[in-house]
């Protein structure tokens, strides 16, 4: 069933034909004699990792193509070349502006249609409202508690204060409307559509104060399940008592088992919970593990905050730890943090927006896109140009890096001092060959875990509200969570307050294999293949036959309330992150220390080359790949 497509770019209508991919779309839009007409936040349908971002990357890292750049003519020479335009390419071009001067010429490359990485920003406009989404990363994690001070100022040279963004977000919101949290259990796999409301589960890092859930008391809550009475019992037994379920062990032991095996294998084997029970947990820890609890060890799912282990007297969590549990999920820009990448690019090249320098003016501001790569701009930032080969050369004397990429099918070479690349870890060593095997080893073991954000505008949340909830979890059900909009009121943007308005809502799937055995990397290959062979109408599918199971008993229609769709596929989603069940610790810093080493005047940033997938990382990761460039001052 198609939905509504608009087929306008920044407000201008332009003939489209039947079928064209959004890809296409822009790339017609190119060519077109008013360049102003390319905006790509407008776009709905595919994205992320559209069609069109990732056919020339997949034919060398699975092709095994090759391409000759000395072949192609120089077309130009840089202070900086930068691979990547997300929150860690753009902040390594920052970087260097602050260690090497702003009179450098810097060239970013990125084979998406947009910057920002996983940071993108969509807008939807509808009758009578404009709604803001984020396409990809989505808040800043606990920043008074684990960001760096060099991260810290770099939001403060960006004008974001972190006490007005806290106060933007309004955690009264949902629970002065009486909403709360539930479980919604889907009739394939518990035999019934139903939703569970008033939920007492807290999230990680929570948005919603401790006192203002508007939860019941689990025996309540979980008698509700569709469940046998036995299994309920069982559930609200492992809620709500303090047990030991690893009496024996020292504590020692305990914590060495808790690291090594899954907190599946916790329930089945040390809990005693049956298969049906075990299910309603399997899909908890995908939003923030991407991985389901078959391949999440129990010392992450502690960290999770899922319940077990409050009676078996493990040391308690370190300082970042509870800070990451336990700290309010608040600061949110209204899309996201693209906000961070937009203020980035207008820092680096002033003339895409309206002048300004705060997190207010910049919610609101129109981007000119054909501004971003400018003849006679210092820093210019260029769209759907796949890096595909880097290699040291000696120069006139000087040591110097040359550049192939591809665009519109076409390869360019370019040369610069020096080039931080600041994308996927596992692509580098296929751009650049000349790099240690042991260094592409060790790049290639960071298998990002693929994910979806998919966003849907409805014309109104009166059948969500009637029904009692803002946030739904669901076990098993190809999507995992299902909420409506984080309430951010910010630079003359405002969140929807009126149930008869449009909002938007946002839904996380994890293409996960559970009860496969499979590792967390395998998982991931296999997602990720699943990702990139499922067109738009399956998804869009899945879509709206779950949000009409869960949201249908409250008079929701999905052909009439839908207003657009946008499937944000991450292929290549979250960094890779340490496992204990398939990691040794001290094996993966080495690895880690080996992947991110310098190749001539090559370096990497990005958060991959921490194994952290946080904005803060890969601010960090910028500084140190720019620190490590040859020449100026630290």
């Amino acid at each position: 069933m198609e939905i509504t497509r608009r087929d306008f770019l920044n407000g201008v209508a332009i003939s489209v034909a039947a079928g064209m991919l959004p890809g296409s779309l822009l790339q017609a839009s190119t060519q077109l004699q008013d360049r102003t007409l390319y905006y790509p936040p407008t776009l709905d349908g595919m994205r992320g990792n559209h069609d069109g971002s990732f056919e020339v990357a997949h034919g060398l890292a699975r092709g095994g193509k090759q391409y000759d750049i000395d072949s192609a003519k120089l077309e130009a020479e840089y202070d900086l070349i930068v691979v990547g335009a997300g929150i860690s390419g753009l902040a390594a071009a920052m970087y260097y502006q602050q260690r090497f001067g702003n009179d450098q010429r810097i060239l970013i490359l990125d084979n998406h249609d947009d910057f920002g990485g996983h940071a993108k920003r969509h807008e939807c406009k509808t009758e009578n409202s404009l709604v803001l989404e984020y396409g990809g990363s989505e808040s800043l994690q606990s920043p008074r508690s684990i960001w760096s001070e060099r991260a810290l100022q770099m939001l403060e040279d960006l004008g974001v204060n972190l006490d007005r963004l806290e106060a933007a977000f309004d955690t009264q919101f949902y629970p002065d409307l009486g909403l709360s949290r539930g479980v919604f259990f889907d009739r394939a796999n518990f035999g019934v559509d139903k939703l569970v409301t008033g939920s007492p589960t807290r999230k990680v890092a929570d948005d919603i104060p401790k006192d203002r859930m508007n939860a019941r008391p689990y025996p309540e809550f979980i008698s509700d399940f569709p469940l046998p009475e036995a299994e309920r019992k069982a559930l609200i037994a492992l809620h709500t008592e303090a047990k030991d379920y690893l009496a024996g062990m020292s504590t020692e032991e305990k914590t060495h088992w808790c690291e090594r095996n899954s907190y599946r294998d916790f329930l089945r084997d040390k809990v005693g919970l049956p298969p049906s029970a075990i299910r309603y947990f399997q899909q908890q820890t995908n939003d923030f593990q991407a991985v389901g609890i078959d391949a999440t060890s129990c010392a992450d799912a502690r960290l999770c905050g899922l319940p077990g282990f409050q009676g078996l007297g493990l040391p308690p969590m370190s300082a970042e730890e509870q800070a990451e549990l336990d700290d309010p999920y608040i600061f949110h820009f209204p899309d996201g943090n693209a906000t961070l990448a937009r203020l980035m690019v207008r820092k680096l090249i002033p003339q895409v927006a309206p002048p300004g320098h705060s997190m207010e003016d910049i919610q609101l501001a129109q981007f000119d896109y054909a501004k971003l790569d400018e003849d006679s701009s210092k820093v210019r930032l260029r769209l759907n140009s796949t890096a595909v080969k880097a290699q040291n050369i000696q120069a006139d004397g000087q040591s110097r890096v040359d550049l192939g990429y591809v665009r519109d099918g076409k390869l360019a070479r370019v040369r610069a001092k020096h080039v931080v690349m600041a994308g996927y870890n596992m692509l580098i060593p296929y751009m650049v060959p000349e790099m240690p095997q042991a260094q592409k080893d060790a790049l290639a073991q960071n298998v990002k875990l693929p994910l979806v954000y998919t966003k849907v505008v409805i014309r109104n949340w009166q059948a969500v509200k009637k029904l009692g909830v803002h946030d739904v979890y669901c076990p098993t059900a190809p999507y995992c969570v299902v909420k409506l909009d984080y309430p951010v009121n910010l630079g003359g943007y405002t969140h929807s307050r009126d149930p008869g308005q449009p909002i938007g809502l946002h839904m996380i799937m994890v293409p996960v294999m559970p009860g496969s055995g499979l590792s967390a990397r395998d998982q991931a290959r296999k997602g990720r293949a699943y990702l990139l062979g499922t067109p738009f109408a399956e998804i869009e599918r899945q879509t709206r036959e779950q949000l009409q199971a869960m949201f249908g008993p409250g008079g929701f229609d999905h052909q009439r309330d839908i207003a657009e769709i946008t499937v944000n596929r991450w292929a290549h989603g979250y960094s890779y992150f340490f496992n204990g069940m398939f990691d040794d610790e001290d094996e993966s810093d080495r690895i880690i220390e080996r992947a991110r080493q310098p190749i001539g005047n090559i370096t990497i940033a990005n958060s991959d080359s921490d194994w952290n997938p946080y904005a803060h990382a890969a601010i960090d990761q910028a500084w140190r790949a720019v620190s490590e460039l040859s020449g100026g001052e630290v």
